[in-house]
């Protein structure tokens, strides 16, 4: 059987109890405190961010070292045979666009009537 235990040490049991159970409390009130809650919510969406930055840069990363790749060769030369096509198409792009645009803009002008007399 087990040893019977003085008053004193069921007191120091006791107050040994309710120290941990203090310091269980203060960790709960702690976790449940609004400012903590936002905050481990902003770490969180941080966290997820930082991720989709990190991958977004790798990706764009990516596709510049393969633009640089077609246009450019291994000893730093730009390649003309490429570059000079893809430069027409850009200024012809922007041509076409140019003109549309102020085809459009002279379209939707009102037309001006004289305030004359009718014949």
């Amino acid at each position: 059987m087990a040893e019977a235990r003085t008053p004193a040490q069921i007191e120091a049991d006791i107050a040994r109890r309710r120290q941990d159970l203090a310091v269980v409390l203060d960790e709960i009130g702690v976790r449940m405190h609004p400012k903590t809650i936002v905050g481990d919510a902003k770490a969180k969406v941080a966290s997820k961010v930082d991720q989709t930055a990190g991958r977004a840069y790798v990706a764009a990363n990516r596709v510049v070292s393969e633009v640089r790749a077609r246009f450019v060769t291994e000893d730093g030369q730009p390649r003309l045979e490429r570059i000079v096509p893809a430069a027409m198409v850009a200024v012809g792009i922007v041509g076409l666009l140019t003109v549309r645009s102020s085809k459009a803009s002279k379209a939707s002008k009102p037309v001006k009537r004289s305030r004359g007399r009718k014949r």
